[in-house]
């Protein structure tokens, strides 16, 4: 079961990612365990994948096998756990280098 923590941060990931003009839905994918949580899709046809973890919980191992799945296809995975990890991947997505 979800933390209540980690449903506090996703919820405020998914409002700042609007903020910028993406959208942040859930990701499921039936007979796949262990996908990110969202799909953070960006203006500019950049896609990101993000887990939410609750702070300081770390990745499962399907989860990072996922993560080195998805980096070793070329795609950008974070895992996010604070609200620090979220101002810092608003940050960097506002660049719009990814």
């Amino acid at each position: 079961m979800q933390n209540e923590r980690e449903s506090a941060l996703e919820r405020r990931l998914v409002r700042e990612v609007k903020a910028i003009g993406g959208v942040a839905p859930k990701w499921t994918s039936p007979g796949n365990r262990g996908v990110p949580d969202r799909l953070v899709i960006l203006p500019g046809g950049r896609t990101v994948y993000v887990e939410m973890k609750a702070p300081g919980e770390p990745l499962k191992p399907l989860q990072r096998k996922w993560a080195k799945t998805l980096g070793g296809l070329g795609h950008r995975h974070f895992k996010i756990d604070s609200v620090a990890d979220i101002e810092l991947f608003i940050r960097e997505m506002s660049k719009g280098e990814i």
